[in-house]
């Protein structure tokens, strides 16, 4: 059986510039990265006059080590769809280079649903992260300077809340003392790096709508506090315009190709678990404005990815979903269930059935908190028996949603079809009345009770005394009015990843709140969850290579 990295190369690409041509994207706007890469220039989403298509949101069951496919069945509805006659396009996150080395491999799809150039989707390709990266990192250095060339902001190094970034899996840059050498060598302090996903630029950069909202944007970023505890910004220490200069060309939204032409838009990548975890808004926009439907996903479970999909990205973007799709694998809910991953292969409907509650909350969420039309999409495994799949559509009936079988990671977009038509059905047919989990006037705290009470359907909310400051301090400065991004760990709908299933009278315990003032959200920690990971024992890296025509292999 082929790999992942050796179906993508069996598979001739169409030059660029007829995926462009299909998409209708006129030689104005495009530019070349080779031969299969280019960027768009984001002055066509104000020169189209194309009304915008619908938006479909690829979400899934918490996720577990049996793996739900989600970007797979993202890239083969698109594919099924294309294949139907449907005018569609696919708007997808970038791989991070630090689970890519580390514990994921490539993430660009899988079997003969993936986008393409798969290596360079996944190593580097436009340069886009190490433009976040350096503009993050400017600004650590210029923060640093300012202190260093005499401090006229009255900065307290001892409050210092910028990081430093790297696009790789790093533990031991998490807590670093910086700054020693002497007086010519900086003011020392203590320190740190996040993953370059992690970095609240990656955010800015996702949510921002142009260049001038992304240098409003950047200047609102909170970097540090004085003395009397009053927020420095990137726009006072001057930081913004270099930035924005390093940020012009990542911020144009990247045209790729899946495996069977559909075109597709690759674009920005922030964590789910660390941050809100969607594709750029851009990218979004622009998907919808040249496709009839514009397909994508948010990462790791709904919990987290669509609950800040919903909660985050669409309020601040004025976009409203017509349909969600919920993908969820028989194995992975046997998992739920209690089974250890090396005995998934034989039936066993009471594990399933032990399992399902963690499907069935999800979409009872999508369907009842947020009111929005939902299928669920079964990434079907050869070992999936016809008892196993016959009681998933019963339960699933219960709750008035479909379920379709999806085989597209055999079958590419063939596979998609049957899914493809109910996504189409639910778009055309069924009118969602989307609303938010929570409003905006409500305290930090009521609306992080709401996530958790309502989306999470935990019992409440413990304030640990340090987050419980931070929130009187924000409370104060304003930002109470601001969404909530919660950081917790993608394997429970609690904050503790051990408690499987559809876990009930759990309480979620926040231990530091954080404003990302230029993302214009509010942060609360929980549990362990970091913002800078570590390698495996065995990391991914260990198995790629590259010979001496220039071909890579291992790369999942």
């Amino acid at each position: 059986m082929m790999t992942d990295i050796e179906i993508a190369q069996s598979v001739q690409m169409k030059p660029i510039t007829e995926i462009a041509k299909v998409a209708g994207i006129g030689d104005d706007y495009l530019e070349q990265y080779g031969k299969y890469k280019a960027k768009i220039d984001y002055s066509l989403l104000k020169d189209s006059p194309r009304k915008d298509g619908k938006l479909i949101l690829v979400t899934a069951i918490t996720p577990t080590p049996a793996g739900e496919g989600k970007t797979t069945t993202t890239i083969g509805l698109a594919d099924g769809m294309k294949r139907i006659g449907k005018n569609v396009m696919v708007a997808l996150r970038e791989p991070s280079l630090g689970p890519v080395f580390g514990i994921k491999g490539g993430a660009a799809g899988g079997g003969w649903a993936q986008v393409v150039p798969m290596e360079d989707i996944n190593l580097h390709f436009t340069g886009d992260f190490h433009a976040i990266g350096a503009a993050n990192n400017l600004l650590a250095a210029m923060l640093d300077n300012h202190i260093y060339q005499g401090n006229a902001l009255n900065i307290d190094p001892r409050r210092i809340t910028w990081k430093r970034c790297v696009d790789m899996n790093d533990r031991q840059l998490r807590f670093v003392t910086d700054g020693l050498g002497g007086r010519v060598n900086g003011v020392p302090r203590e320190d740190g790096y996040d993953i370059t996903v992690a970095s609240e630029i990656m955010a800015v950069f996702c949510l921002a709508s142009s260049i001038t909202d992304l240098k409003e944007r950047l200047s609102r970023i909170v970097v540090a506090y004085t003395y009397d505890e009053k927020p420095v910004t990137a726009g006072q220490l001057g930081a913004v315009g270099a930035m924005a200069a390093l940020l012009k060309d990542a911020l144009k939204p990247n045209l790729v190709q899946t495996l069977e032409g559909t075109p597709a838009l690759v674009h920005g990548g922030p964590f789910a678990n660390i941050a809100h975890g969607c594709n750029s808004v851009i990218a979004t926009r622009m998907a919808m404005k040249l496709g009839d439907y514009a397909v994508t996903e948010a990462g790791f479970g709904a919990d987290l990815g669509a609950e800040k999909f919903l909660d985050i990205k669409c309020r601040m973007a004025g976009l409203t979903p017509s349909a969600v799709v919920m993908v969820a694998t028989i194995r992975a809910l046997k998992m739920h269930g209690g089974v250890v991953k090396t005995e998934l292969g034989s039936e066993n409907l009471e594990a399933l059935e032990q399992g399902l509650p963690n499907l069935l909350r999800h979409v009872s969420n999508i369907r009842n908190v947020y009111k929005l039309p939902c299928v669920v999409a079964v990434n079907r495994f050869p070992t999936d028996t016809d008892a196993e799949i016959d009681l998933v559509i019963r339960k699933c009936r219960e709750l008035g949603v479909n379920v379709v079988l999806s085989t597209v990671w055999a079958e590419g977009g063939k596979g998609g079809e049957a899914l493809a038509r109910e996504v189409i059905r639910l778009c055309e047919e069924e009118k969602g009345d989307f609303t938010f989990s929570y409003e905006l006037d409500g305290t930090i705290e009521d609306k992080i009770e709401a996530i958790v009470k309502k989306v999470y359907r935990g019992a409440g909310v413990s304030f640990l005394p340090a987050a419980k400051k931070q929130i009187a301090q924000l409370t104060a400065l304003g930002f109470d009015r601001c969404p909530v991004c919660m950081a917790k760990t993608q394997y429970s709908f609690s904050d503790d990843p051990a408690k499987l299933g559809a876990p009930e009278g759990f309480t979620v315990t926040v231990r530091n709140v954080k404003i990302s003032a230029g993302a214009g959200f509010v942060v609360a920690l929980t549990g362990d969850i970091m913002t800078m990971p570590g390698l495996p024992k065995v990391p991914a890296a260990e198995k790629i290579d590259v010979d001496e025509n220039g071909k890579i292999s291992g790369l999942f």
